[in-house]
């Protein structure tokens, strides 16, 4: 096991930015960390790395509890904060050789990382010369460095353009290959194209912890109908595996069902049956995002 976390908690004063967090990530595994702003996504990510202590709870990290091997902790994590720091006036190769002395890395290792993160054609620059992308680069860079078993990745992709995006994910996922990948994003399309599990946290506290096809075979389907006229919602909820009806605006209405099997001919039929004209009929199918939206609105 990777990572354990066991009954997390921190404290602010009087506000309470985690309560009672606990998870566990196997070796090789990507998992993406969700929620909103202010969830609590980097304050976990940064007692994993021992930068916060937590108020109460343990967590283990490659074997190393947090609180009393905090650096042997450090030794074997490699962590890209949210806002990436970056000494600007230095050269890419300069800042890597810098970072490596904190970490005794060989000299052939700060080649490696170059050419792994695809950072060969800028390696000759100066920080401040990079687009956003190649500092994120760098950043990834400096935290494989010591080649750690476990990344932690907070908001690796914010600000990046959508070709930006492919090449740290692409990244990313080839780095997932060999190590345990622990990253936050707001993203979820790169949930969905990095990760093996996500785990989504609101308010502090863990509300899902799934794997990304577990939530693909088991959220429910959506049909969203609009009619010529009002139609009161329990009328609908007498269609066949009918789980929720909701009006979404005028004469439109999503309708959830629990099972798979498309039910749009039956909402036809219904209709038909019933002297109901249909506008307008589509399917939906329940995602990531919208489980996201449904657990933190």
């Amino acid at each position: 096991m990777s990572i354990i976390a066991s009954n997390i908690s921190k404290v602010y004063g009087d506000q309470k930015a985690l309560h009672n967090i606990s998870f566990e990530i196997n070796q090789g595994e990507i998992v993406g960390f969700l929620g909103p702003n202010g969830a609590g996504k980097s304050t976990m990510m940064k007692i994993l790395t021992t930068y916060l202590t937590p108020s109460e709870g343990e967590a283990i990290v490659n074997g190393f509890h947090i609180n009393s091997q905090s650096l042997d902790v450090q030794k074997s994590v490699g962590y890209l904060p949210e806002h990436n720091p970056l000494y600007l006036e230095m050269y890419v190769r300069e800042y890597l050789s810098f970072n490596a002395q904190v970490y005794k890395t060989s000299k052939p290792r700060i080649e490696e990382v170059i050419e792994l993160t695809g950072l060969t054609p800028e390696a000759n620059k100066k920080l401040g010369q990079l687009s956003k992308g190649y500092r994120q680069r760098v950043g990834l860079a400096c935290a494989l460095l010591h080649d750690p078993k476990v990344l932690i990745l907070d908001e690796p992709t914010t600000g990046l353009d959508p070709n930006q995006l492919v090449e740290i994910r692409e990244l990313i996922k080839s780095v997932g290959k060999e190590k345990t990948v622990f990253l936050s994003t707001h993203i979820m399309q790169e949930v969905e194209a990095m990760c093996d599990r996500v785990i989504i946290i609101n308010k502090g506290e863990i509300v899902a912890d799934k794997n990304l096809n577990e939530i693909t075979e088991q959220t429910a389907q959506i049909i969203e109908v609009e009619f010529d006229y009002r139609v009161e919602e329990a009328f609908l909820l007498k269609l066949s595996h009918i789980k929720d009806v909701k009006n979404i605006h005028g004469f439109g209405y999503q309708l959830t069902f629990d099972t798979q099997t498309d039910m749009r001919s039956a909402v036809f039929d219904f209709a038909h049956e019933n002297e109901l004209k249909i506008l307008q009929l589509s399917r939906k199918n329940k995602d990531l995002e919208s489980l996201f939206r449904e657990l933190t609105n």
